[in-house]
């Protein structure tokens, strides 16, 4: 089972690091659109357009990344007094009764979403006409990231290895003084 969890995270974390690196692309349109605007009074029709679709992109595709490395918001007051194992329980069924039907609803309607943009032949509204239908395709590669790393989580779990106990992933707890 380590083996499958391994490979399953390793998609997550490459696809993580591919998309983390458009950062740096926007930043260079968004820079590259001020010193046009502002030194040149020159300013770019296209790159409001083209960094907010990047942006949207990276926000949505880094989602199965960030639950890989547990940096969603966690709200654990009461779980993390709990046991091990009745800690494992409570997770594993947060995932089954919330997590999953969330990721299957989000899977299917966000297919739905891009192919009835696909099909409209849809564009942005601005300056430039982008087509839209990618974004909304991300969408749905992102939902089946999410539900991919769901179940590597899962997996995870009912293996024993608990996020709480790696000390990569948990932060020590900041006391005001």
């Amino acid at each position: 089972m380590n083996t499958v969890i391994r490979a399953l995270d390793a998609i997550n974390e490459v696809v993580g690091r591919i998309v983390a690196c458009l950062s740096i692309i926007f930043a260079f349109i968004i820079l590259y659109d001020v010193i046009m605007r502002y030194a040149f009074n020159a300013p770019t029709r296209w790159a409001f357009d083209v960094t907010t679709q990047m942006y949207a992109f990276y926000f949505v595709m880094l989602g199965g990344y960030a639950l890989k490395h547990q940096s969603h918001v966690r709200v654990d007051l009461i779980t993390e007094t709990f046991s091990d194992g009745l800690r494992r329980m409570v997770e594993i069924a947060g995932y089954v009764i919330f997590y999953f039907p969330f990721t299957y609803v989000f899977l299917t309607r966000s297919w739905e979403f891009a192919a009835r943009s696909y099909a409209q032949g849809e564009t942005t509204y601005g300056a430039v006409q982008l087509p839209v239908y990618p974004l909304k395709m991300a969408m749905t590669v992102a939902a089946g990231l999410l539900l991919l790393q769901g179940i590597v989580e899962v997996l995870k779990l009912v293996a024993g290895q608990y996020y709480w106990k790696d000390t990569s992933l948990v932060e020590e707890p900041h006391h005001g003084s």
